[in-house]
C-alpha cells in the first residue's frame, strides 16, 4: 500500500512540475537583423537646372586669306540650362540615362584687330546663341562616404546650335582714309555631333529620390551665321561667318526619381504558445 501511496505521488508531483512550466513565460524569440539590402537599381527620372559657361576658339568667314593675320577677344555671357531625362540603374556601381536640354540664350560679344597686305581693320561682332542637346550617357558612380556619392560619366549625342542676329561693325584703312562698314547675318541652326564628360557628387535624401550637384564639359561643334548683307540688303557680302569649336563648362544641380524601390523589410512574426 505504500509503494501505491508513493507512486500515486511521484505522478501528481511530475504533473504538478508539467503544469508549472506550461505556465512559465515563453522566451522571446532571438531578433532577426534586416538583411542587408544593396542600392537598388530600376528606371528613374531626371530633371536639371544649370549655367553655363562657354566659349569659342575663333570666328572665320571666306575672306580669310593666309596672309591676313587677326587678334580676337571673343566672349559670351553666362546662360541658363533646363534639361529633362530617363534613366536606369544597372547596380551600385553603374547607371545610364538620355537626356534632352534647352540651353537659353546667350550674348555673343566680340572684337577682331585685323592685319592685311594694304591696310588694317577693326570689327566688333554681335550675336545670341542658343542649343538644344540630346546626349545619351552612362556613369560610374564611385562608393558612398558619409552619404556622399562621387561619380564621373561620358556622352555622346548631338546639339542644334542657333546663332541669331549676327552684326559686324568694321573699320577699314587701306591708306586713302577709314572705310566704316555694317553687315548682318541672317539666323542659322544646324546640328552638330556632340559629346560630354561629367563629374559631380550625389546624395541619396529617400530610398526614391536623390540630388546631384554636376560640373559638364560639353563640345558642341561649330556655330554658323547666314550670309552677310550691308544694312540695305543691296550689296550682299555672300561669307558666312563661321563660330569655330563651340565649347562649355556647365554647373547644374539635378534630381533623379526613381520609379522602383527595395520591398520594405518584415520581420518574421514571434512564435506564440498557448498552455
Amino acid at each position: 500500500m505504500r509503494n501505491v501511496k508513493s507512486l500515486v505521488a511521484a505522478a501528481a508531483s511530475l504533473m504538478s512540475s508539467v503544469a508549472f512550466a506550461a505556465d512559465m513565460p515563453i522566451a522571446p524569440p532571438p531578433a532577426y537583423a534586416p538583411p542587408i539590402v544593396d542600392d537598388f537599381g530600376g528606371w528613374y527620372l531626371r530633371g536639371d537646372i544649370g549655367f553655363s559657361n562657354q566659349r569659342v576658339d575663333h570666328l572665320s568667314n571666306a575672306l580669310d586669306v593666309t596672309t591676313t593675320s587677326s587678334i580676337q577677344n571673343l566672349s559670351f555671357n553666362t546662360a541658363g540650362i533646363f534639361g529633362l531625362g530617363v534613366g536606369y540603374q544597372f547596380n551600385n556601381w553603374f547607371r545610364a540615362d538620355v537626356t534632352g536640354e534647352y540651353r537659353g540664350n546667350s550674348q555673343f560679344y566680340g572684337t577682331d584687330q585685323i592685319t592685311f597686305p594694304g591696310g588694317v581693320g577693326a570689327d566688333t561682332y554681335h550675336a545670341t546663341k542658343n542649343e538644344w542637346v540630346v546626349l545619351g550617357n552612362i556613369y560610374a558612380d564611385l562608393g558612398t562616404w558619409w552619404g556622399l556619392t562621387p561619380f564621373v560619366g561620358a556622352g555622346v549625342g548631338g546639339a542644334r546650335v542657333s546663332i541669331n542676329g549676327f552684326t559686324d561693325t568694321g573699320i577699314t584703312n587701306i591708306g586713302t582714309g577709314a572705310l566704316p562698314g555694317l553687315a548682318f547675318g541672317d539666323s542659322v541652326s544646324r546640328w552638330n555631333f556632340a559629346w560630354a564628360v561629367h563629374a559631380g557628387l550625389a546624395y541619396r535624401v529617400s530610398p526614391n529620390f536623390t540630388v546631384e550637384l554636376a560640373y559638364r564639359y560639353l563640345d558642341m561643334g561649330d556655330g554658323l551665321t547666314g550670309d552677310l548683307r550691308t544694312f540695305d540688303g543691296l550689296n550682299s557680302v555672300v561669307n558666312p561667318t563661321t563660330f569655330n569649336h563651340l565649347t562649355s563648362h556647365d554647373f547644374k544641380l539635378g534630381v533623379r526619381w526613381y520609379l522602383d524601390s527595395p520591398e520594405p523589410y518584415m520581420p518574421p512574426a514571434p512564435l506564440i504558445r498557448k498552455g
